[in-house]
C-alpha cells in the first residue's frame, strides 16, 4: 500500500511557499515567521503549529470588509509544515519582491505576516456600481497564495498598447501599478447570459499583470444598482 501511494507523499521543501500538487499549499513554518491564513483553510500540518483565530491586529482591517470582500484570517505560528487548501480551488503563489498585488478578498488563501496590508478601493469604479469595488492589497516582499477557480489564465499587460478587459466577476488580482477604468457595454448582448452584470468591464493598462479565473464569483462584484 505504501508503494501505491507513494506518488503523494510530501516533497522536499524548496521554498517558504509552494504547490502540493495544484490545489493545495504547502508552507514552511519557522519561529518568528508567521503566517496570516484564510480562516479554516489548514487542512493537515507536521510540527508544532499554532492558530489564532481573528488576532487583534487584523481585527479592525477585516472590520473594514464590508462590501463581500473579505475572508476571516488566522494567525499562524511556530515550526514545521502547513498544508492549507480552499475547497479544491487551484492555488496559485507568488513571491513579492518590494512590490505589492491588489486580490479579490475571497481568493485570499495566504501571505506572509510582516507584509503591508489592507483594504482599499478601487479608483474610478465608483459609478459602475453603487459603493464601489474593495480589494485586499498586499505590499512588501514576502509570499503570498491566492485562489483560482479552476486553472487561471496571467495577462501580462506590459506587452503591447492594447487595453484588457475582464469580467470583474472572474477577476482575482492584479498590480497595483496598472492603471483601472471601468468600462460599459451598450450591446444587446452583453445581457444575455448569467446577468446583467457582464455589460460592465474593468480595464487595465500599463506595466502588470492580471490574474483572471474561469468562473464567475458568484457574489456578482459589479452588479447593477438603480
Amino acid at each position: 500500500m505504501n508503494q501505491q501511494l507513494a506518488g503523494f507523499a510530501p516533497t522536499p521543501v524548496t521554498a517558504r511557499m509552494e504547490n502540493h500538487g495544484s490545489a493545495m499549499l504547502k508552507v514552511a513554518m519557522a519561529s518568528g515567521q508567521d503566517l496570516y491564513a484564510r480562516t479554516g483553510s489548514m487542512v493537515a500540518y507536521e510540527g508544532f503549529i499554532q492558530y489564532e483565530p481573528n488576532p487583534p491586529a487584523a481585527r479592525q482591517i477585516a472590520s473594514q470588509w464590508i462590501t463581500g470582500e473579505g475572508a476571516p484570517v488566522m494567525r499562524c505560528s511556530g515550526d514545521g509544515l502547513l498544508y492549507l487548501a480552499d475547497y479544491g480551488a487551484d492555488v496559485v503563489v507568488i513571491n513579492l519582491n518590494n512590490e505589492a498585488i491588489s486580490v479579490n478578498g475571497t481568493n485570499l488563501l495566504a501571505f506572509d505576516a510582516h507584509l503591508t496590508w489592507g483594504v482599499e478601493k478601487v479608483k474610478g469604479m465608483a459609478k459602475f456600481a453603487g459603493q464601489g469595488l474593495w480589494n485586499v492589497v498586499v505590499q512588501g516582499t514576502g509570499w503570498v497564495a491566492i485562489t483560482s477557480r479552476g486553472t487561471p489564465i496571467v495577462v501580462d499587460c506590459g506587452r503591447g498598447d492594447d487595453e484588457t478587459y475582464v469580467d470583474p466577476d472572474a477577476l482575482v488580482a492584479w498590480s497595483t501599478n496598472l492603471k483601472v477604468k471601468g468600462k460599459r457595454s451598450f450591446k444587446a448582448g452583453a445581457l444575455i447570459g448569467r446577468g446583467s452584470g457582464e455589460a460592465y468591464q474593468m480595464a487595465f493598462s500599463g506595466e502588470g499583470i492580471v490574474v483572471v479565473q474561469p468562473s464567475e464569483d458568484s457574489t456578482d462584484r459589479l452588479r447593477i444598482r438603480n
